[in-house]
């Protein structure tokens, strides 16, 4: 694809037309002004005015392939000659494919997938899953966590978008593994696991283990932080959840399907889950599509018990046939070796110079293509450069910065996120890099540290 000629006009239109008429997640209408999109393709997308910009932020960390690969594009386009939709209860080649080629990448003892339209239904689902299952009622999971905008699942969520929506019942917080700015004193990744997981069992204990369900955890939490747990840590929650009866959701929405390196984040480790919730890298979005990816344990409790649950557009055509295209051009294409190879030895060396560099970035964490600059006004406090559940001025600088000079960034609170596409090239995150060099240099008046 070739960009066509800028267009203001149009693009005035469309920004007129959204106004009028769309209503904005996470937003106060009257103060937003969205970007009106042109057109995009890899790892580039551009607007009517003709700027294009390399996109780090993979949207909301799904365009895993990037925009417009050609055949995903024309897997849709032959679907939709086909068969472009059919009720639930219904066959189709497309679903069986889609989860087939799902349950062979989860691997162990996963045959089954319940689809969704989306990552918080799909939450939602596993949830109700697991309570059926066990026949108990509470689930944990992370304070630093994001798991959707339905009702169990932002209950579950611990950021600050759970304050306003909390109408669901039985869910409890924990804190997970953070050794940056850890809650246990600890000093080294080995201590921070260790304690962490002594609190969980803690939790577990004063919440009584026979009323809790499952324990929801981000296998490497995204929004909140890109926290990449230590050594040891999933393999602690899978003990305590074997010795206490609960089952282990695992949320692979946001870090599966290649953005750690590998199919789902959890098998960097060594532990497996009983349900997994997957969404977004599944077909880089181009459709919408979800899911429960299910253990043949829990699997086999609805057999002969009807599973109260299902969707309209569970296992919709055009999106699963788009998931079908997505993974097999991921294995044909080499994307996860080329995620984990760009993320080791090009991400990883770039940020530690950015760390080096620049005051402001207390630290740098990741796998694959999935990244996170900890910035901060002063490296011996580690006070954030923008307060939790909020932005600053120094954070709204560095981000006008980057859109300025072509660059689309994934900012939260005093964080910047580094999440590009799995078959990102390594001359495209260079010059990434290159531009948030110059961004952290626009904002360095704004550290206060004595280490200046």
């Amino acid at each position: 694809m070739t960009q066509p000629p800028a267009d203001p006009k149009r693009g005035k239109e469309v920004f007129d037309l959204d106004r009028a008429h769309v209503f904005h997640s996470w937003s106060a209408q009257a103060q937003i002004t969205p970007l009106p999109i042109a057109g995009g393709e890899g790892s580039y997308f551009w607007d009517f005015d003709g700027n294009k910009f390399l996109d780090f932020s993979g949207q909301l960390v799904f365009t895993n392939i990037g925009f417009q690969h050609p055949k995903v594009v024309k897997a849709i386009q032959d679907q939709a000659a086909v068969l472009t939709t059919i009720a639930p209860q219904a066959a189709n080649s497309a679903r069986g494919e889609a989860a087939k080629r799902i349950t062979d990448r989860a691997g162990g003892y996963f045959h089954k997938v319940f689809f969704t339209n989306g990552g918080a239904d799909a939450v939602e689902n596993a949830i109700r899953m697991a309570r059926l299952h066990t026949g108990r009622n509470k689930v944990l999971s992370f304070y630093r966590s994001y798991h959707g905008n339905t009702n169990a699942a932002i209950a579950s969520t611990g950021d600050p978008r759970r304050w306003p929506n909390e109408y669901a019942t039985g869910h409890v917080h924990f804190f997970g593994p953070y050794l940056y700015r850890t809650a246990f004193w600890a000093k080294d990744e080995a201590e921070e696991c260790k304690r962490a997981l002594e609190h969980l069992e803690q939790v577990i204990n004063f919440e009584g283990p026979a009323t809790i369900a499952a324990i929801l955890i981000e296998s490497v939490v995204g929004t909140a932080g890109v926290l990449v747990p230590p050594k040891g840590y999933l393999e602690g929650v899978r003990a305590l959840c074997d010795k206490h009866g609960i089952k282990w959701i695992a949320d692979e929405v946001m870090s599966g399907f290649g953005r750690t390196g590998k199919w789902f984040a959890f098998q960097n480790w060594g532990a497996q889950p009983d349900l997994i919730v997957f969404a977004k890298g599944v077909n880089s979005g181009y459709v919408p599509l979800g899911g429960v990816i299910i253990s043949d344990e829990i699997a086999a409790t609805f057999n002969d018990r009807v599973f109260p649950g299902g969707l309209t557009y569970s296992g919709h055509p055009l999106a699963t046939a788009a998931a079908v295209a997505t993974l097999d051009a991921m294995s044909d294409e080499k994307m996860l070796e080329n995620a984990t190879n760009i993320g080791e030895k090009v991400i990883k060396p770039l940020l530690e110079e950015m760390k080096e560099k620049h005051k402001v970035v207390g630290e740098v964490r990741g796998l694959g293509v999935f990244w996170a600059m900890d910035l901060v006004k002063d490296r011996a406090t580690r006070e954030p450069l923008a307060p939790y559940g909020a932005s600053s001025p120094a954070m709204n600088e560095l981000v006008a910065a980057c859109k300025k000079m072509g660059l689309q960034p994934f900012n939260n609170y005093n964080r910047i996120h580094i999440c590009p596409p799995c078959n990102v090239s390594e001359a495209e995150v260079r010059a990434g890099f290159a531009i948030l060099d110059q961004a952290l240099s626009s904002i360095a008046h704004h550290y206060t540290g004595s280490d200046k």
